[in-house]
């Protein structure tokens, strides 16, 4: 497979180790010490490589699977520490708490704000919003309106800046950030929004947000293989 030529490891231990630090939000060298109980030595380094190449990965060929997303949006960033500064985190999810999208940026701007959503409805481009919840920065109004007016997003999209109905995803954000703790920050803006993407994208098949429902731990294991064409 293309994709590993060259790896020393077997497929299946590559993506166990993406899968795992993904979802559990453990440090790297934590992970490496539980792959040695396992009889595999694996470099901290080693799994970090692997995050970076694969977790993108995962998120790009799960697409297929995602489903539908509801036309209620709610949209909002959040902080996280990116070589010792604070970035922004963009993210998009329905009225159901399933995650659209998410962008980490360096600013918070109209211009942040535009690629971002632009970036969403990229992702949803058979399913338009219908309704875009914001709060109250000036960046959405901006950035909706010139998406708008470049035929981008319907006219008749309603834009509410209401607090109390982006609940659900200050909560959702909460959730995250516990995941993203034990990294203490990270170092670039490039292995950030790479292990980020891996995060979401673990979190989306672990909370069934896909098209396939009812799904277990051993589910997951076997959706994952599959995306890489392994055997069932």
């Amino acid at each position: 497979m293309s994709l590993f030529k060259r790896r020393r490891f077997p497929v299946e231990i590559i993506l166990l180790c993406v899968r795992w630090y993904c979802k559990y939000g453990i440090s790297y060298r934590d992970l490496a010490e539980m792959m040695q109980e396992r009889g595999v030595a694996i470099a901290p380094s080693t799994i970090f490589r692997w995050v970076q190449r694969y977790a993108p990965e995962i998120e790009k060929r799960v697409r297929r699977y995602q489903g539908l997303r509801s036309g209620s949006w709610r949209v909002d960033e959040t902080y996280v520490r990116v070589g010792g500064r604070w970035r922004y985190l963009f993210r998009a999810i329905d009225k159901h708490g399933r995650l659209i999208a998410s962008m980490l940026s360096s600013r918070r701007d109209t211009g942040a704000a535009y690629r971002f959503l632009r970036k969403a409805l990229r992702v949803v481009s058979d399913y338009p919003p219908s309704s875009i919840t914001t709060d109250k920065l000036a960046s959405y109004s901006k950035a909706i309106l010139r998406l708008q007016n470049e035929g981008l997003l319907p006219n008749d999209v309603v834009h509410r800046t209401s607090k109390y109905l982006n609940n659900i995803l200050e909560a959702d954000h909460g959730a995250l950030k516990r995941v993203i703790r034990p990294t203490r920050g990270f170092q670039s803006m490039k292995t950030a929004a790479a292990t980020l993407t891996g995060f979401e994208v673990m979190r989306m098949i672990r909370r069934g947000h896909h098209n396939k429902r009812g799904w277990q731990a051993t589910s997951e294991i076997r959706l994952v293989n599959q995306l890489f064409g392994l055997a069932a």
